[in-house]
């Protein structure tokens, strides 16, 4: 059914094409509803003008009917037996009321409101003087048709017609009534023809029934329903439509009976609205069925003439299409080219086949090539650093010992600083550009945690002191009292706020001003680095995050570097997912860099922080150390700085000879390189782990090989530690110590 309905969905050829057929149809369907309006209208108009005539008939009728009963009274007042011997007038009122029909009842009412003179024998007397058609017919002084009444005498429904008898001086002597029988009123409009189910009533002045059609004697003195009888107050010649107490509703129109001087009676005639619009209904309804049976019919050619022509070969089209999208660039539509415009879309979409399966080769193989440049890319940065370390290591360590052996030499000293703070600025450069190179390609992961902001800062700022010392700058830190929590990687984090502070270290003049601040901002915490420096130009601020870009040098600036830092910084803020900005009002007015990191609102349970100037083990306890590297100059610094330690220490220049060594020295530490001449140092690793003299050992890498998954293999193979040279002393006497106390534990 889901597939059904899918096809009439107006995105699709076929719908879109019935559409056209529907919007040609449209004008038909409104005139021929407009046309059953019309018709509607009309039956209504109609019927309204019918209903009209009929109810002036029924009241003239009605009317004639009162009229003739008033001539009746108007020549019995004129009689003198009238006011005579009663004897007289009762036989006078029995003769008259013997030869009318429609009537009960003739009588004399006095002034007093006796009736003295009756065609019915009265059983007891009477009095009407609270009669209203008594009492108006005595101060009107004119003929009056007053409202319903029950006869008290004849037990009847009945209407009272009353005139005054006045003698030559114009006194009102009594009143002469005549009581007409409600069933013989009605008898006079009985020739009037209704439809089913219409109601013809006369109601009095207070609207109560005194003539209907059909049923009347159910009726006779019941009042009109209210809706009736506001219907009757306002609607004056128009017809209006009322729903009975049955349901059911009817078209309506009203009459007065006779002129005002004769009655206060008013006729409704009212006909059920569904018998005056059925046939107008049938008419529409048969023409709303031949429109359908059109629309149906045309829908149907313009199904089919759509599939045949259009969707079949769009279809065609589409399968094409969706081949060449899944990759099959030889697929073509197979739809015979021609002058019309599936024909040439046909032709356009194996054009473009075929270019797109010559611009896929192309891209193939410019893809491969590129991934094997980037390969080779990798393994040169990999191959440099490790290149770069390994003279960085005899340098760095040589330096150590040198420092340690002169200590209380103030020049030689100094000059080891010299030298260890070369070496590592090489290294951060060695690193910045393999980090660089993780970061572009995503493969840096976070160790992340719950950290507090300042904390990150503070380790920022002391890894740069030395630099800033150097350049004699004046750093101004401002740091919230309370903890800003943030979720992250310390060391990465660190590694930004260094860099933000390298960086304007290296652009700030001697003797200038640094200021780092850190602030809350809504759902974030922002970390400012300003300085007035060199500034930069409005077109080095849009490209400042690029690979590779820097201000322009200066002879005065020494402080290098190869445009990666700041790169770092966006690629690591990004990661923990914040924003980097970078700001300067112009060449001379300082820069501003900003780092935006969220909050961590959670409940916060911190990491162990680092103690701040723990005291390294220098390895107290004396290690068996078997120290195995090929650069003669790096294992020999290295030697000589772990004796001055008071190891005792072995040196093997082959992954061999250290085997054969290890049998007989019994290392407790095994400091490998990786890149060994007869077979690598991670195999190594694993022969001395299969050693009873060596399967207790710490094993320590010892490489210029800083990739992840460099030191994953390692790890893999055996080693308890991975140490990128060129090796930080501190470190490996840490680690030593904690060997030293494994051993003295065991």
């Amino acid at each position: 059914m889901t597939s059904g309905l899918s096809r009439f969905r107006l995105n699709s050829l076929r719908s879109r094409l019935m559409l056209l057929v529907a919007l040609a149809i449209t004008p038909l369907a409104v005139m021929t509803i407009l046309s059953g309006i019309r018709e509607r209208e009309h039956a209504i108009k109609a019927s309204e003008e019918n209903l009209r005539r009929l109810t002036g008939m029924a009241a003239a009728n009605e009317a004639q009917s009162i009229e003739g009963a008033r001539q009746i009274l108007v020549d019995l007042a004129s009689v003198p037996d009238l006011m005579g011997d009663t004897a007289k007038c009762t036989s006078l009122l029995s003769d008259v009321l013997d030869r009318n029909e429609g009537f009960v009842n003739f009588g004399l009412i006095q002034l007093n409101g006796d009736v003295t003179c009756s065609a019915v024998p009265l059983l007891h007397p009477v009095n009407l003087g609270d009669r209203s058609h008594f009492r108006r017919a005595i101060s009107e002084r004119r003929f009056i048709a007053g409202d319903y009444v029950f006869g008290r005498v004849i037990k009847k429904h009945t209407i009272n017609l009353t005139y005054p008898v006045i003698d030559r001086s114009g006194k009102v002597l009594a009143v002469v009534f005549a009581a007409m029988d409600l069933e013989g009123l009605d008898t006079f409009i009985n020739d009037i023809n209704l439809p089913p189910g219409s109601v013809l009533a006369t109601a009095d002045a207070r609207g109560t029934i005194i003539s209907r059609r059909p049923d009347p004697e159910r009726f006779f003195g019941t009042r009109l329903s209210p809706a009736m009888q506001e219907a009757l107050n306002t609607a004056g010649q128009r017809a209006v439509t009322v729903r009975g107490d049955d349901g059911i509703e009817r078209l309506h129109t009203f009459a007065r009976v006779g002129a005002p001087a004769l009655t206060d009676y008013t006729v409704t005639i009212g006909i059920p609205t569904e018998t005056i619009l059925s046939a107008a209904r049938h008419d529409q309804i048969m023409s709303l069925l031949g429109l359908a049976a059109t629309t149906l019919l045309a829908m149907l050619a313009a199904w089919l003439v759509g599939d045949v022509l259009i969707v079949q070969r769009v279809r065609k089209l589409m399968g094409t299409a969706e081949r060449i999208a899944a990759g099959d660039l030889e697929a073509r539509s197979g739809i015979a080219y021609g002058h019309e415009e599936i024909g040439n879309l046909a032709q356009a979409l194996d054009r473009m086949a075929a270019a797109l399966q010559k611009k896929e080769t192309a891209r193939s193989l410019a893809e491969r090539e590129l991934r094997a440049a980037d390969q080779r890319k990798d393994e040169f940065l990999a191959m440099l650093a490790h290149e770069l370390r390994n003279p960085l290591a005899p340098i760095s360590t040589g330096a150590h010992l040198l420092k340690l052996l002169h200590s209380d030499n103030a020049q030689i000293t100094q000059t080891c600083s010299i030298i260890v703070r070369q070496v590592d600025h090489m290294t951060s450069l060695v690193d910045d550009l393999l980090d660089v190179s993780r970061v572009t390609r995503g493969l840096v992961s976070l160790a992340t945690q719950v950290l507090d902001f300042k904390r990150v800062v503070d380790d920022a700022a002391e890894q740069i002191r030395p630099l800033i010392a150097a350049r004699r700058h004046r750093v101004v830190i401002e740091l919230p009292p309370a903890p800003a929590y943030v979720k992250g990687d310390h060391k990465r984090l660190v590694q930004v706020c260094a860099n933000l502070l390298n960086n304007a270290t290296k652009y700030t003049p001697e003797g200038g001003t640094i200021h780092l601040r850190v602030d809350a901002d809504g759902n974030d915490y922002v970390l400012t680095v300003a300085d007035d420096g060199i500034g930069m130009e409005p077109a080095l601020v849009e490209r400042v995050f690029d690979l590779f870009t820097q201000a322009e040098r200066t002879p005065d600036r020494s402080q290098g570097g190869l445009g990666l830092g700041l790169a770092l910084v966006k690629s690591l803020v990004e990661l923990h997912g914040g924003e980097v900005k970078a700001y300067s009002a112009g060449l001379g007015k300082g820069s501003t860099f900003t780092v935006r990191l969220p909050r961590y609102t959670q409940d916060v349970v911190l990491a162990p922080a680092p103690v701040v100037g723990e005291e390294h083990h220098d390895g107290g306890v004396p290690l068996r150390i078997l120290l195995v590297d090929d650069n003669v100059d790096a294992v020999h610094t290295l030697q000589l700085f772990l004796r001055s330690g008071g190891h005792r220490v072995e040196v093997a220049y082959s992954a061999t000879d250290a085997l054969e060594l290890a049998k007989s020295f019994v290392p407790e530490v095994c400091l490998l390189d990786i890149g060994l001449p007869d077979f690598d140092g991670n195999e190594l690793s694993r022969r001395l782990r299969m050693l009873p003299q060596a399967a207790g050992a710490t094993l320590i890498a010892m490489t210029g090989y800083g990739r992840q998954q460099d030191r994953d293999t390692s790890m893999a193979a055996g080693f308890d530690h991975y140490l990128v040279k060129p090796v930080n002393t501190m470190q490996l006497a840490d680690i030593l110590a904690a060997a030293a106390e494994a051993n003295i534990r065991r």
